[in-house]
Order: C-alpha cells, then structure tokens, then sequence
C-alpha cells in the first residue's frame, strides 16, 4: 500500500444538515447531494487541497454497503485537523462556528502551537491549529 490517502469519508446521520455546516459555515466548496437517485447513493464530496477528496456519506448507506452494523457514534474514534499559517486564521475560523459547536476554544498549547477543537453536527472532532515550527 502507497503511504498515501485519496478520500476521508465520514458518515453522518443526516446528509443535509452536514452539507450546510461543511459548505455554509466552514465555507468548503461542493456540488452539493449528488447520487440520491440510487438506493444508499445520496453523498456529498468536497475537493480538498493536495487533491484529497472529502466525502459525508449517510451511516445507514455505509453500513448497508459494507455489510456491517451500524453502531453508536463515537466522536474520539477519528480527530481530523486543519493547520492554518498563523493564530488569526485560528480565530477567524473558529468564530465563525455556532458556540455549541466549540469543544475547546482557541488557546495557546502546550508544546508551542495555538488551537482550538470543534465539532461538527454528527460529533466529528476538528482540530484547527496553528503550528510556528512549521510555519510559512
């Protein structure tokens, strides 16, 4: 296997809502729900940097699809981040999320860096981070 990653899908419970947050509030680009004419289809994807493609796919449809059983969502089972280039695209970004979205405000860290933790609509964690040794 090449040490490399082309999509992150994260399921979600409801597509909609997770789309509005993704594209509205966060501002990722997307066509929106495509696939709905197709039994467990309805998906939406994001084109990222690097060319990473970020899904949200319904739990239901992923678990009928897999073959597997839906189970309860568990918001430490997967952390995504976001590095940003300096601390006031750490705030920028976080103020503009609903306050019960925020899990940690943007504070300094402890190994030098600046951050803050949200989650989004399913429970998904997010990390948005500023990190000075890697800057620029």
């Amino acid at each position: 296997m090449q040490p490399r990653i082309s999509y992150i899908t994260l399921g979600v419970d409801d597509l909609a809502r997770s789309v509005d947050f993704y594209r509205d509030v966060l501002g990722l680009p997307t066509e929106g729900i495509i696939g709905e004419e197709f039994e467990n289809g309805a998906v939406a994807f994001f084109k990222m940097a690097g060319g990473l493609t970020f899904a949200l796919w319904p739990r239901d449809s992923i678990a009928a699809d897999c073959g597997v059983t839906k189970g309860m969502p568990d918001p430490t089972a997967l952390m995504l981040a976001h590095n940003v280039e300096c601390r006031d695209e750490v705030d920028a970004l976080m103020s503009l999320l609903p306050a019960a979205a925020v899990v940690k405000p943007a504070r300094e860290l402890f190994w030098g860096g600046y951050g803050g933790v949200f989650q989004d609509p399913d429970g998904h964690l997010w990390e948005v981070v500023f990190n000075p040794k890697h800057a620029g």
